[in-house]
């Protein structure tokens, strides 16, 4: 081969190389809201939810001339919403609030319908919405809603702080300090939100149904809301996780999340029973294994030299009502993300690649037609 035809051929390979490594997500048909969890929105430990390390919104695209505080990782014409809604409250509350938040995005753009990713509880509190704006619209309004770490059948945590009684006024002033005290901020209820993430209803007394259990058989996986429903599962071990949620375990309670029963049948406030080993991989620091799948699992895959990948784990089944998911679907570590519960919203310190991780959802969606 003459030196000519060599450079041309260097010149191919390398032009093909570097096409595989910008390969992005392609721009989605309707705009992607993104929902946050429990003490978001602006300062969760002193970040910004939904930012990588940097601080920069996932959503936001390359769309600016010379533009570096962007996700280079999407579409340049990708729209999208990082929605805001009260940090602590029920998600009969949060959720309602969500569907205002899109119904105004969706006048002042134009947009038809919407794709929703929710993280932890931002994940329940779509499902609320999608219902909501059903109704509002006489139709679906939602196509594809993703929740991301989402405690669909409850978390310990919630019950354990419950269960301090008196004592549970020294943990919520805990968290107004680690979260910029928002929990003490107008609208917000630590108590409505910590019932909300219990799995069965935690009082008897109060006059009202709370708890994920009441909360699934209202706004469980209905093909009426969304046309598409899809959830990705994580996990860590041992003192691998964010200082904050170690201390959790230290100080708090260690979950134990991999059980299968179909209620809570060990009352730790979440469904399902652990198995004895509270340190095998089985939880994210918040929330159990056995509560996350929504719907399809979704497999994310990483690669050093190309576009991440979502995939569905069709092994698994698809879980259609949330209080009733089979022993696999509860116990199951296949297509476990191993990341901690804040590492996959842009809390360091962490390695995890939030712009393509969150570029890989929003391609999984066009793929679904979203």
């Amino acid at each position: 081969m003459n030196s000519k035809k060599m450079f041309l051929f260097l010149s191919l390979a390398i032009l093909a190389l570097s096409t595989s490594l910008s390969a992005g997500a392609r721009k989605t048909v309707y705009p992607v809201v993104f929902a946050h969890g429990l003490s978001g929105f602006d300062n969760l430990l002193g970040y910004f939810y939904f930012g990588d390390d940097y601080g920069v919104f996932v959503g936001d695209p390359c769309d600016e001339f010379l533009e570096i505080s962007c996700n280079g990782s999407i579409n340049s014409g990708q729209k999208a919403l990082a929605a805001s809604v009260t940090p602590f409250q029920s998600s009969e509350v949060r959720g309602t609030m969500l569907a205002d938040k899109i119904q105004n995005y969706m006048t002042s753009t134009g947009a038809s319908k919407v794709n929703i990713i929710g993280h932890s509880q931002g994940g329940i509190d779509a499902r609320k919405a999608a219902a909501v704006l059903r109704t509002r619209y006489g139709r679906q309004v939602v196509h594809a809603l993703i929740s991301v770490s989402s405690p669909h059948r409850g978390s310990p945590i919630a019950k354990y702080i419950l269960d301090l009684k008196p004592g549970v006024v020294s943990v919520v002033n805990a968290l107004a300090t680690l979260f910029g005290n928002a929990i003490n901020g107008p609208g917000n209820d630590g108590i409505a939100a910590a019932k909300q993430l219990v799995y069965n209803d935690y009082s008897s007394t109060d006059g009202i149904t709370t708890g994920a259990k009441a909360f699934n058989i209202n706004y469980n996986v209905n093909a009426s809301n969304a046309a598409y429903f899809g959830s990705l599962i994580t996990a860590q071990e041992g003192i691998n996780v964010n200082p904050a949620l170690y201390l959790v375990k230290q100080a708090f309670y260690n979950i134990d999340g991999d059980g299968y029963c179909v209620d809570d049948c060990d009352n730790d406030g979440a469904a399902g029973k652990g198995d004895g080993n509270k340190t095998n991989n089985d939880d994210d620091g918040l929330v159990g294994i056995n509560s996350q799948q929504m719907g399809d699992r979704l497999t994310y895959t990483e690669y050093a030299l190309s576009f991440d990948t979502i995939t569905v784990n069709t092994a698994l089944g698809y879980v259609s009502n949330l209080n009733a998911p089979s022993s696999l679907q509860m116990t199951s570590k296949s297509s476990v993300i191993s990341q901690d519960h804040l590492d996959v919203v842009g809390i360091p310190p962490d390695t995890f690649d939030e712009n393509e991780f969150y570029a890989s959802i929003i391609d999984f969606i066009v793929s679904k037609g979203g």
